[in-house]
């Protein structure tokens, strides 16, 4: 059973302002950094596989590995539409630094990465659900397809964090709570690229 997406009880800093104009001024750019984000949430979903704590979970990472693999397929169908170029991805501050974050030590980094990848999930349906109106004006069957992809994110989001739950729930709570300060402070950076994160 996965939790009801409810973002307003989670972060504790909203997106700047700033971001839906930059998004909506480059969404050629916005959609190669999408596909890259997608390959990566499919490396990210059977990596995790790696930790003996989520052994029994290879079939559910497994599933959302696929479903990644099938939206990042899906992007790569909105570039060809487009005739944009499938390019080299930018890096995010954001998620560097989320990922940098990561203790060392096998339980306390299979906590860290499950929570992490929570909140990368969790940011994407939130911004998901913002683009899926916010562009709506310029592009229809492009917000249609962000709109259709918030459940899963938001799915992808509970699974991970159930998961982290499930090795050790104060830890979880405990961490949970670090990395959303970190991403607090971290959401209100201002940068220039035309990125989802």
């Amino acid at each position: 059973m996965f939790l009801q997406w409810q973002p307003m009880l989670l972060w504790r800093e909203p997106l700047p302002n700033c971001w839906l104009p930059k998004v909506r001024a480059n969404l050629a750019g916005v959609l190669v950094d999408h596909a890259h984000l997608e390959r990566k949430a499919v490396t990210t979903a059977l990596n995790l596989e790696k930790y003996k704590e989520l052994y029994h979970e290879v079939s559910a990472l497994n599933a959302i590995a696929m479903e990644e693999l099938q939206h990042f397929e899906q992007v790569l169908g909105l570039l060809k539409e487009r005739g944009i170029p499938f390019g080299q991805p930018m890096r995010s501050p954001w998620i560097s630094a989320m990922m940098a974050s990561l203790r060392k030590g096998r339980r306390e980094q299979v906590i860290d990465h499950l929570v992490v990848c929570a909140l990368i999930e969790g940011r994407s349906c939130e911004k998901f659900q913002i683009l899926a109106e916010g562009v709506r004006d310029l592009d229809p069957k492009l917000a249609d397809f962000y709109a259709g992809l918030v459940e899963s994110e938001g799915n992808h989001y509970a699974a991970y964090l159930i998961m982290a739950r499930s090795i050790d729930e104060h830890e979880t709570r405990r961490r949970l709570d670090a990395f959303l300060d970190l991403d607090a402070q971290l959401i209100s950076q201002p940068h220039a690229l035309p990125i989802l994160h």
